[in-house]
């Protein structure tokens, strides 16, 4: 696979293409400046990404969408050099508010379409006007979802031209072969996406999508912050690891660029979250080196089957195995 930073892209299974490497533009909208994501995703265009992962909760898609769109009048891209990702959030499940939910997203970014739709969790919450529902204990209200009835109203949205491609997100291989098996599938999942790192390899359910023609996009590629509410801080930090730190020293790159580079070569694509420029422009200087097969060897051996992101936090309540 001859990646470049100019062309990082690899085909999905419906004939369109993805860019191997993606910015993740979720910010705390608690803790995040207004216009954070704005300037760092018209950066990052001006860097070379043309991949952006999104989603309707995260409360910043007017600013991704205005990034974009003035990269694009400024003559920097055109629209068909971008690849966004938006979210079906869990409290819109139902049929009837999948299409309305992914319009939310497409007025805020001010766009015709988006790139890739996924289901973000494969279960829902009750539907209404909050995001989080909750009881008067606190917990989480959760709703019956009909996965199958919920990709039919994604199906009709793709034939709609309000997408290009369909997926998933935190699926495990029941939860797909449920979508692959669903008598009268029009258009199959072309991605899933998980976290995915040297330290949570995903063999199994990457050798199943392999199977499948689903690419794998890797969420945490380079862990997490040690945030105690929502990351699993007893997680040793990646990026301390001696064999990442060794490879690097070789390339002259750092355990970040590793970790990133290993993916990548694996034909995983990957959507380090940043909003510091220096970072954005680091974590895209992976395209001038390779690691030899004995590196790659090594680094899956690292798989300690550690998950960074809690899924019981509320934004990953959900959490089975393969």
């Amino acid at each position: 696979m001859n990646l470049t930073a100019e062309n990082h892209s690899i085909p999905l299974s419906d004939g369109n293409h993805i860019p191997l490497l993606g910015l993740g533009t979720y910010g705390d909208p608690q803790t995040t400046p207004k216009g954070t994501a704005l300037e760092c995703v018209k950066l990052a265009i001006d860097v070379g990404y043309r991949h952006f992962d999104g989603a309707l909760v995260y409360f910043n898609e007017h600013e991704v969408g205005q990034a974009i769109r003035e990269k694009i009048a400024d003559g920097t891209v055109r629209r068909q050099d971008i690849f966004y990702c938006g979210k079906l959030w869990n409290t819109f499940h139902p049929p009837q508010l999948v299409r309305p939910a992914l319009e939310r997203t497409l007025k805020a970014l001010k766009l015709d379409y988006v790139d890739l739709y996924v289901v973000e969790l494969p279960m829902a919450f009750k539907p209404g006007a909050g995001f989080y529902p909750k009881d008067q204990a606190g917990n989480y209200i959760y709703h019956h979802t009909d996965l199958c009835a919920t990709w039919e109203a994604l199906e009709a949205c793709k034939d709609a031209g309000l997408v290009k491609s369909l997926g998933v997100s935190n699926f495990n291989r029941r939860q797909l072969e449920l979508l692959l098996n669903k008598p009268g599938l029009k258009h199959k999942p072309v991605s899933n996406q998980i976290e995915c790192h040297p330290y949570f390899t995903q063999p199994k359910l990457l050798e199943f999508c392999r199977q499948n023609d689903i690419v794998i996009v890797g969420y945490c590629p380079i862990g997490s912050s040690r945030d105690a509410s929502w990351v699993n801080v007893k997680c040793p930090p990646m990026l301390e690891d001696e064999l990442l730190v060794s490879i690097g020293k070789k390339h002259n790159k750092s355990p970040a660029q590793v970790a990133l580079r290993f993916n990548v070569q694996r034909g995983v694509a990957v959507i380090p979250k940043s909003f510091t420029p220096e970072r954005i422009r680091h974590n895209f200087q992976i395209f001038d080196f390779s690691l030899t097969e004995e590196e790659m060897k090594a680094i899956e051996a690292l798989n300690k089957d550690i998950r960074f992101v809690e899924l019981d936090h509320p934004e990953y309540p959900f959490h089975e195995e393969y």
